[in-house]
């Protein structure tokens, strides 16, 4: 009865948007000079089931071997957008990404930096009430770029002993028991559907979650990622993602939120969004106060936290060769 009633919920929340009529995009190009051909900037303040709203979204094109696509982390300390941009010499492009500890600044998903797995996947988390004694583990979308400059969004696993992070192609459901650390032969064994995790050789890599959009269409991996509880994944809040097109362009994408002016997206508005502009596959990243795009250094968005950058302990990059 309780999945029922989610759906309907799901199913009213699409069809309402949908009457809402298409979102509009405006280019905001001559803002953020210099840009390279192949890279641009879109703003919309089209409505959404009748609240107001405010995002952008950068495109750029990997086939393009001038610009690169990385990311970069800060040891044991977190630096806003504006710090990173200072840092890494000026790119074109800084984001937020992974969600954080703010007790002890770390990453909790994987990030991989010129082929480096710089920080690891949080999946052991202790359980709470009743099951104090148990463990669960996730396993949390991620998205990557290989060496031939592929893109794709999978779901992950790290252990620090091994060199390459494993992925799935497939969500992959989380797993409860008694063991503190997990490894790939218990998860082959306690998964309730046949599971197959690969080294997953990528170049540069950013984890979030939930997943939103696979194969074109909207499937938001929430319950399997367990990112969101209850009904959170209902809120209206600032958000960032990103996602790519079939012909290999990469859209990073910001909305703000938690303000008069912009009231927020769901995480199905938001797929809803990064399917209708070409995804064929979309990642939530970290929001809430923490969203917040740099182009040539300037904001897009206005962060939530009364206008100013939250410090975060990584980000991604898109840099001019």
């Amino acid at each position: 009865m309780k999945m029922k009633k989610i759906c309907f919920i799901l199913l009213f929340s699409v069809c309402a948007f949908y009457s809402n009529g298409q979102v509009t995009w405006q280019n905001l190009d001559s803002l953020y000079q210099p840009l390279p051909a192949s890279m641009h900037v879109y703003k919309s303040t089209s409505d959404m089931e009748g609240k107001p709203n405010i995002m952008y979204y950068a495109i750029a094109d990997l086939k393009n071997r001038n610009l690169q696509f990385t990311t970069d982390t800060a040891s044991h300390r977190r630096l806003t957008p504006s710090e990173f941009y200072d840092k890494n010499m000026r790119p074109l492009l800084v984001v937020n990404c992974s969600f954080f500890s703010f007790a002890t600044n770390q990453n909790l998903n994987l990030v991989v930096k010129n082929g480096k797995l710089v920080s690891y996947n949080d999946e052991d988390i202790a359980a709470k009430g009743k099951d104090t004694l148990t463990w669960v583990h996730s396993f949390t979308g991620t998205f990557g770029i290989s060496k031939k400059r592929k893109a794709d969004i999978a779901w992950t696993f790290t252990d620090s002993s091994k060199r390459f992070p494993f992925h799935s192609e497939n969500p992959v459901h989380s797993i409860r028991d008694s063991s503190q650390k997990i490894d790939l032969t218990t998860i082959y064994k306690r998964s309730y559907k046949p599971v197959k995790f690969s080294k997953w050789k990528v170049q540069t890599a950013i984890g979030g979650g939930p997943v939103l959009v696979q194969d074109g269409e909207i499937k938001i991996s929430n319950d399997e990622e367990r990112k969101f509880a209850g009904r959170a994944a209902f809120n209206r809040e600032p958000r960032t993602a990103i996602g790519y097109t079939k012909d290999q362009k990469i859209i990073i994408w910001v909305c703000e939120g938690r303000s008069d002016s912009a009231a927020g997206l769901t995480l199905l508005q938001e797929a809803k969004i990064l399917k209708d502009l070409g995804c064929v596959e979309a990642l939530n990243l970290d929001g809430g106060g923490s969203s917040c795009m740099l182009i040539n250094g300037k904001e897009t968005n206005t962060p939530s936290s009364k206008g100013i950058q939250r410090p975060v302990p990584s980000v991604f990059l898109v840099e001019k060769k």
